[in-house]
């Protein structure tokens, strides 16, 4: 897959606090991913689909920051996101802000999102995609939910070197 006709900018805040835009990570590639924390299956699998991309590189993954970014900031505050991402997936790094930050954010990827009830409480359906900007943050590809690790690792692959 190309480069995704996307914008690619936010400003949210990082699961330590600290304010960041698509600049803070200037000079790495950056693995934007869409979701939850209360999310029990499409979230949490492709998580771990990435995780295991990102094993494949090896050391070559020293260059990707995998982002983790929010679509349901009500609930997922840093604190939520850390604690989530620490016991899980620790080398994504969560993103939050508030719910105008991300919704712009969600906008700028045009990540689709929408809030439902459910007898638990609320669940939030968004677009299932994988987004990479390059070091200089520019949109450089995207992997819909049905490629698996192996290709993603491939196609890392073949843009890191």
């Amino acid at each position: 897959m190309t480069a995704p006709p996307i914008r690619a900018r936010y400003c949210l805040v990082d699961h330590h606090g600290t304010p960041v835009t698509e600049a803070s990570y200037a000079s790495r590639w950056q693995l934007v991913q869409f979701g939850f924390t209360s999310c029990k299956v499409v979230c949490p699998r492709a998580l771990a689909k990435l995780d295991d991309a990102l094993d494949r590189l090896g050391t070559d993954a020293a260059a990707v920051v995998p982002l983790y970014v929010t679509v349901d900031p009500e609930r997922d505050t840093p604190q939520r996101l850390k604690a989530h991402l620490d016991a899980t997936h620790p080398r994504f790094t969560g993103l939050t802000g508030t719910a105008a930050q991300t919704e712009a954010a969600a906008d700028a990827f045009r990540v689709f999102t929408r809030r439902r009830d459910t007898p638990d409480g609320y669940d939030v359906q968004h677009t299932a995609i994988t987004y990479l900007l390059d070091p200089s943050g520019s949109p450089a590809r995207h992997w819909p939910d049905t490629h698996d690790a192996e290709r993603i690792a491939a196609d890392l692959t073949a843009l890191l070197r």
